[in-house]
């Protein structure tokens, strides 16, 4: 048995189901939303949000706490520049499309072909999301949600990631910006 195979990745042969189900899916509109999604969720667009958070922070205090930024850029150090790629390199799974070649699969963009798990773009959304949402008010707070949602379900639609690389990413950033939030003061 390899690791494609065993319950943690294979879900008993739901993650290929779900990811088939949600990459069949597509329209020219919607192909264009996930592929901007995706875009968005992007963790080398880190500086750009950084820069908003600090300005917020700057602006706004009280939407915006230091301390929200400081877990935010810890969290993209530890999350996505140690550990997702260390995981990504050390299991070195391949992305669905040479998983599923010939099954009618559909790949918008550009995807390696290997090194799919966890998912970097899933990992790095839920990390800014988790970090920074927590004193905004309920409509900023829904609209990060729903940016989440989007970039999660955008590396499934476009090909790059199984579900499986997705719920590992949002567990790995998860699992960050908690231990952040215990290891820094208030």
């Amino acid at each position: 048995m390899n690791q494609y195979d065993s319950f943690f990745y294979d879900w008993f042969g739901l993650n290929k189901a779900l990811f088939l189900w949600v990459n069949k899916i597509h329209a020219p509109v919607l192909d264009q939303v996930m592929l901007a999604a995706s875009w968005l969720g992007h963790p080398g667009l880190f500086p750009y949000y950084m820069a908003a958070a600090l300005l917020l922070a700057w602006k706004k205090p009280e939407l915006m706490p230091v301390r929200n930024v400081v877990v935010f850029s810890l969290c993209y150090i530890v999350t996505s520049m140690v550990m997702v790629p260390a995981l990504k390199v050390a299991l070195d799974f391949p992305r669905p499309w040479a998983v599923l070649e010939g099954q009618g699969i559909t790949l918008l963009g550009n995807s390696d072909a290997n090194h799919s798990f966890p998912s970097g773009h899933a990992a790095y959304i839920v990390l800014m999301a988790a970090s920074l949402m927590s004193k905004l008010p309920r409509a900023g707070k829904n609209a990060m949600l729903v940016w989440v949602w989007l970039v999660c379900i955008s590396r499934v639609s476009v090909g790059a990631h199984f579900p499986a690389d997705v719920v590992a990413g949002v567990a790995i950033a998860m699992l960050n910006v908690w231990a952040a939030r215990k290891w820094l003061p208030d």
